[in-house]
Parts: C-alpha cells; sequence; structure tokens
C-alpha cells in the first residue's frame, strides 16, 4: 500500500510564508514526476507546480517567482515553499506522484488527501 501524506497548510496573512510538505510512503519501488495543485471553493483543481526525478520544474503563471518546488528523493518527499501569498491562492493543496509500487508494473499517479491554505487579506 502506497500513501502520500501532506502537511503545512493552515491560515495567513497576504503577504506571508507558508511551506507544505508531502510524504510517500509504503512499498514505493520508483518515483518519477512529483507536483502539487490546488483547488479553490467553486472551481476545478489546476496544477500549481512540478518537478522531474532530475530535477527540472514547471510553474503556473500565476505563482512564478512566489512559489517553489523542491524534492528529497532519498526521502520520498516533495516541498511547496510559498512566499508573498494572495487571497487568491486560497484552496486545497493535493500533492500528486507517479510512482511504482513494488507490486506495480507500470506508473500510476496517486494524490494525497490535501491540505487547506487560508489567505486572508
Amino acid at each position: 500500500q502506497v500513501q502520500l501524506v501532506e502537511s503545512g497548510g493552515g491560515l495567513v496573512q497576504a503577504g506571508g510564508s507558508l511551506r507544505l510538505s508531502c510524504a510517500a510512503s509504503g512499498s514505493i519501488f520508483s518515483i518519477n514526476d512529483m507536483g502539487w495543485h490546488r483547488q479553490a471553493p467553486g472551481k476545478q483543481r489546476e496544477l500549481v507546480a512540478t518537478i522531474t526525478r532530475s530535477g527540472l520544474t514547471n510553474y503556473q503563471d500565476s505563482v512564478k517567482g512566489r512559489f517553489t518546488i523542491s524534492r528529497d528523493n532519498g526521502k520520498k518527499m516533495v516541498y511547496l515553499q510559498m512566499n508573498n501569498l494572495k487571497p487568491e491562492d486560497t484552496g486545497v493543496y493535493y500533492c500528486k506522484v507517479e510512482l511504482r509500487s513494488v507490486w506495480d508494473s507500470n506508473y500510476r499517479e496517486v494524490w494525497g488527501q490535501g491540505t487547506l491554505v487560508t489567505v486572508s487579506s
């Protein structure tokens, strides 16, 4: 069984910072891309940032220059440093990992349960 657990969400004032963490655990054989998505109230889930196994990153335009995604392959963790937060960053942030467990023949996507980020104006 494979599990993703996010942490680090909370309430912050506009202009503040938060750091999200996501830990993958279980019988994992290999991890490819890792990333963060978010879902604001009443809106569809959207991509925030991704990072490949080699460290190449990709960001949604609205967070470029403010958010930084990173990963620790040894610890099977991915992070999202969020600076200069804005009220429009409010939402539930989900970790998504492309991985193979020891039981899988192919890679598959696994989602975390989400962590709430609320930015007050």
